[in-house]
């Protein structure tokens, strides 16, 4: 789902709210997200995940190109854990697909 998508969606199920109110709602709420992340927070959504920062030590790589060594410099990666409740409906369907 896109974002486009999703205020679309919230838009229709809430006609009491302007499509513009919407999107400044899922906007606020993204930005509150990426703002505590960037402190180095945890973003909890009960039932769906916790999103929190991890960080990767510099390395050495490779160019897949040309094969010459690079240095991968240190950096902050975003790491997303899903909810108990999400991974079980994800695996109610029966479907044994791996």
């Amino acid at each position: 789902m896109l974002k486009s998508e999703l205020i679309e969606r919230l838009a229709s199920e809430y006609p009491h709210l302007t499509q513009k109110d919407v999107e400044r709602a899922v906007n606020l709420i993204l930005e509150s997200m990426i703002t505590t992340l960037e402190k180095g927070g945890r973003v909890e959504l009960r039932g769906f995940g916790a999103l929190s920062v991890r960080s990767r030590p510099a390395r050495a790589g490779r160019n897949p190109r040309t094969g010459e060594s690079v240095k991968v410099p240190a950096k902050h990666v975003p790491f997303f854990k899903s909810g108990k409740e999400l991974r079980e409906r994800l695996n109610l369907s029966g479907d044994d697909n791996g």
